[in-house]
């Protein structure tokens, strides 16, 4: 199912659900529920539960076109932005390369709207790298880091256990991990023999507890786009993890 994420609606979905303001996504002449409202901006909103004291590397697993990426290298002097689709990684350099990229938001049938994806205020995007890649399957040199996020990524992946696994590595001693989840666990993405067999949250637990103090949890909304009158209102299960 990973080929949905090189279709360019998908594309297109994503630079809004990463970039589009609230009057680009939540028309004004509409009454919106306020839950809708607080459902925006949940790539800011997640690495922004890493502490915000300045730090050397961080790793973005699943960084879709970059959003999160960039918000992390505020206060990390180098990132690494990692996702699986060719075309989400393309958006994401081009957005670092030229700071702009058009897209096409869907409105209804084959009515759309031109606008422009714009890297956010105050960010150095020379401090970024986005690189595609398997987060089930990352390079052994890859390296430790003080940080690593990875958002509504585990329940896409077909074995996120080797995932799990292999963050101990990732994280260097006393860095922090942030994980979001929806845990809308799917067969089309991941067979149901890898999903937890109880909840979620303690299967995390029982995969990191070793390495991992469990600092907080929380949900986060997050709200796309698909149309002008559908939209994916979702609440993901956010973990923080400081690094043993």
């Amino acid at each position: 199912m990973s080929e949905i994420y090189e279709d360019p609606t998908i594309l297109a979905e994503y630079l809004l659900f990463h970039y589009g303001s609230e009057k680009e996504i939540l028309l004004e002449e509409v009454s919106w529920p306020s839950g809708m409202r607080t459902a925006l901006d949940f790539a800011v909103r997640t690495p922004g539960n890493f502490s915000n004291k300045k730090c050397q590397r961080g790793l973005d697993l699943g960084c879709a076109v970059g959003r999160s990426t960039f918000e992390m290298s505020r206060c990390c002097e180098r990132v690494i932005g990692i996702d699986f689709s060719q075309s989400f990684i393309r958006a994401a350099n081009q957005l670092k390369e030229h700071g702009t990229l058009d897209y096409l938001r869907r409105d209804e049938a084959h009515i759309t709207t031109p606008l422009r994806a714009t890297l956010p205020d105050a960010i150095d995007p020379a401090k970024t790298t986005f690189v595609q890649g398997d987060a089930m399957n990352l390079p052994k040199d890859l390296g430790e880091f003080d940080r690593v996020h990875a958002a509504n990524l585990l329940c896409r992946l077909s074995d996120p256990g080797l995932l799990l696994a292999r963050f101990p590595d990732l994280v260097r001693s006393g860095g922090q991990l942030v994980l979001a989840t929806p845990c809308t666990w799917l067969e089309n993405f991941t067979p149901s023999d890898k999903w937890p067999t109880g909840n979620t949250l303690d299967w995390l637990i029982s995969h990191l507890s070793e390495s991992f103090d469990l600092m907080k949890t929380h949900d986060e909304p997050f709200l796309i786009r698909e149309t002008s009158r559908k939209f994916q209102w979702t609440r993901s299960m956010l973990t923080v993890w400081n690094r043993l």
